[in-house]
């Protein structure tokens, strides 16, 4: 039986605990992005990362990658940015999946290569640059 989830990115935040990126149960996106102060707007540049969590935002501010891979793919002058989708278990974990199998963002490494659930359909909207409106995905 197929699967269809649909997600509806907000977004995009540059800092985590600016009461933006909500924490609870979601998928995220890890951007390099741009802020222009002056029109106060964001040019994104590259998706570098999908994850999912029930604690979103506790998630990114403690996350293992952010050190490690997220800050040294910024070029001079960027930032990181983030969105936000809210879905909970089972088809969060399903969600991501789908996404990174689809995207490949370069700090992922599980779901490369595999995808392990049933066919499913995904459709995205909102604020999710890079990030194709609507797919399908095998095993």
């Amino acid at each position: 039986m197929a699967k269809a989830i649909e997600l509806k990115f907000d977004g995009y935040w540059r800092e985590i605990n600016s009461g933006g990126i909500p924490n609870s149960s979601g998928i995220y996106l890890v951007y390099c992005c741009k802020y222009n102060t002056a029109e106060k707007t964001v040019a994104i540049r590259k998706l570098i990362y999908i994850g999912e969590s029930s604690k979103v935002n506790e998630r990114i501010s403690g996350h293992e990658k952010k050190t490690e891979c997220w800050n040294g793919k910024l070029q001079s002058g960027e930032v990181l940015c983030y969105s936000f989708a809210s879905v909970s278990n089972p088809d969060r974990e399903i969600a991501e999946a789908a996404l990174i199998f689809k995207h490949k963002p370069v700090c992922n490494t599980e779901y490369m290569d595999d995808f392990l659930y049933e066919q499913t359909t995904v459709k995205s909207s909102g604020m999710c640059n890079f990030i194709e409106s609507s797919f399908i995905v095998t095993a």
